[in-house]
């Protein structure tokens, strides 16, 4: 072929996506608190909160406080992303960071990370000694539609939620929304309240907090069993996101399609609720 595909080539390419990803691929994964791990299942230690014990005389035996510890699992899956080109100008755009393939390959593995991430969030956690034990999001940390959407009000909910639990102040907290969510808001803020200018301005993109919560407006929010939206409140700390592999490419000929260009891209990834306290599910209408 007249582009040869060198291992600089590769590793170029696979560079560019690296970059991508980091910049425009996953929404999330900046949200949350990322580890690298080795294996098909990652085990992450938890320790609870324990409280001191007040000494009542002198020379009083040592009390011993058994502070608590638990598990959450976390089993790795494997995500590819593949296309073909049979254009060999096109081959040589791999290389370029702004080249279509380069983008869309970050994009996928970013949209494959943050759909990890949501179902972690809000699903079953495997917790347990050998994550054998099935941990659920308890419905005292879900706040129900109440036929509306997204309002100042739940907003408020779910922030006294987290602060009912003694969360940090100081770890971030975010928010998860789909763009309807943006606009209930707007619609359900009358002109003369306090809360309008920042309302407007937030979904000007001005601004990306409100009610101590920085907003990520993502496309990837599932719905639940009455097609509520299912907005996602948390304290970074609260998810886990495990990557076993960061994002890897190959690129080689295929001749058995016609000797065209194969673009194969690969990540490893996996991601736990750490603590069903630091997450708030908010039940919305669209």
């Amino acid at each position: 072929m007249s582009t040869q595909i060198t291992t600089a080539f590769v590793n170029q390419f696979s560079s560019n996506v690296q970059m991508l990803s980091q910049q425009m691929g996953s929404l999330l994964r900046t949200a949350v608190d990322s580890e690298s791990v080795n294996g098909e299942k990652a085990f992450f230690d938890q320790v609870g909160a324990a409280s001191a014990v007040l000494r009542t005389s002198r020379h009083a035996d040592t009390p011993l406080v058994e502070t608590p510890h638990s598990r959450r699992m976390v089993t790795m899956s494997d995500y590819e992303y593949a296309d073909l080109i049979d254009d060999q100008d096109k081959v040589r755009l791999l290389v370029d960071p702004t080249s279509t393939y380069s983008r869309a390959a970050a994009a996928a593995m970013g949209r494959a990370m943050d759909d990890v991430i949501i179902t972690a969030a809000l699903g079953t956690s495997n917790t347990g000694k050998d994550g054998s034990t099935s941990t659920a999001l308890p419905a005292g940390q879900k706040i129900a539609h109440g036929s509306a959407g997204l309002t100042i009000a739940k907003l408020v909910s779910a922030k006294e939620l987290l602060d009912a639990a003694s969360v940090d102040p100081s770890i971030p907290r975010f928010i998860v929304v789909s763009p309807k969510q943006i606009s209930d808001l707007l619609n359900n803020t009358t002109v003369t309240s306090s809360d309008f200018n920042t309302v407007k301005a937030l979904a000007q993109g001005e601004i990306n907090s409100f009610v101590g919560f920085q907003f990520i407006v993502s496309n990837r929010l599932n719905t639940d069993t009455n097609s509520d939206r299912q907005v996602i409140a948390f304290a970074s700390d609260g998810i886990k996101l495990a990557v076993g592999k960061e994002p890897a490419a190959r690129i080689d000929e295929r001749a058995d399609k016609s000797y065209s260009t194969q673009v194969y891209y690969c990540q490893s990834i996996g991601a736990t609720r750490m603590e069903e306290e630091k997450v708030v599910e908010i039940a919305c209408n669209e």
